[in-house]
């Protein structure tokens, strides 16, 4: 069983040789394949190229494919750009959505024309076309409704508006809950096995304005992109989401992808087992400031819990990305881990 038939079959919770690994990996493959950050971001050859050459290295269980999450904002209106050459894209300017009215101007989603969607599609094909045999590749549709709402009309408004305004929010959901989807479809038809997205300003919400604000359009998407495609689907949320755990875990995600920042072991008691894990390695502290010899040590005490736990959906990853000058040595220990534990 290769790389994609083993995560593959974790994900449906059945017995597997060894563990399994998938680092978040984006920036990281540019920088290993000595490509600058604006030529990943805007070349879906060098994209592509980049998390291929970073495969072949590594040679990790699942790649992603990735660059920013300005990519649906920017389809939307949203002003981009870069600082620099090796920094990622980042909103400039002022929000492109200011009122109801600007809501009702906004095209409909077409991700073969608008902004970088068609680079990234591009990019993705390559990928699978090129490891889709071997590896799990994972397509990220950043960002959710939520977070995505948030990037075209900017955070403050929108929590302010949660209180103020709700109808305005809701269209707005609404909105760029079409663009998500439309961008996950496509995605999917260029053929990787799983499709993520991320809601990380969700966090800030709290249990109860998450149930109503944000929770409800993450299952619309998964829920539509279920019934439209056969790709495993998952939600990402950075940073402690314990108080939303339980509440991410019905969104309709096969997978939560779980940062270091939330307790692994909590994680596993809280989240049903028909619901996988993936993390949840600190991707600063221990990956990019950490020895591999930490790396390995962490490593074996994240398996330990998930075993102990009798976690069987589990990938072993960076619970958020890897951050470009990550040591390659690090890297090599997490990888090694999944085949160390697999002698053990």
């Amino acid at each position: 069983m290769n790389s994609r038939g083993l995560v593959r079959a974790v994900l449906h919770g059945a017995a597997t040789p060894r563990p399994v690994c998938g680092p978040l990996s984006v920036h990281f493959c540019a920088v290993h394949a000595g490509v600058p950050i604006r030529d990943y971001t805007l070349d879906a050859n060098k994209l592509a190229g980049s998390v291929v050459a970073y495969w072949e290295t590594f040679r990790p269980d699942a790649v992603w494919v990735s660059s920013d999450t300005r990519i649906t904002a920017e389809a939307m209106g949203a002003a981009t750009a870069f600082v620099d050459e090796n920094s990622p894209m980042a909103g400039i300017g002022g929000p492109a959505v200011r009122s109801r009215a600007d809501i009702d101007r906004l095209p409909p989603p077409d991700p073969t024309r608008q902004g970088r969607q068609p680079v990234m599609l591009d990019a993705l094909r390559r990928v699978c076309a090129a490891l889709g045999h071997e590896a799990f590749v994972v397509g990220c549709f950043d960002q959710s409704p939520f977070s995505l709402a948030c990037a075209v009309a900017g955070v403050e408004t929108v929590m302010t508006a949660t209180m103020t305004d709700p109808e305005f929010v809701e269209a707005l959901l609404d909105r760029c809950a079409e663009y998500v989807i439309a961008y996950g479809q496509a995605m999917a038809a260029c053929g990787p096995d799983m499709l993520s997205t991320g809601d990380s300003p969700a966090i800030m919400l709290g249990p109860a304005v998450y149930r109503s604000v944000a929770l409800p359009w993450e299952q619309r998407v998964f829920r539509t992109l279920r019934a439209t495609t056969e790709c495993a689907l998952s939600l990402h949320i950075c940073g402690d989401a314990t108080a939303i755990l339980p509440d991410m875990a019905r969104a309709g995600a096969d997978v939560l992808e779980v940062d270091h920042a939330l307790d692994l072991e909590r994680a596993c008691a809280v989240v049903p087992d028909a619901v996988a894990l993936w993390g949840n390695l600190d991707p600063v502290g221990l990956l990019y400031h950490g020895s591999p010899d930490d790396v390995a040590a962490a490593c074996e005490t994240a398996l330990d819990t998930v075993r102990r736990m009798g976690r069987a959906r589990f990938v072993l990853s960076s619970g958020c990305t890897l951050a470009p000058g990550t040591p390659r040595e690090n890297v090599h220990a997490l990888v090694q881990s999944v085949h160390t534990a697999a002698k053990a």
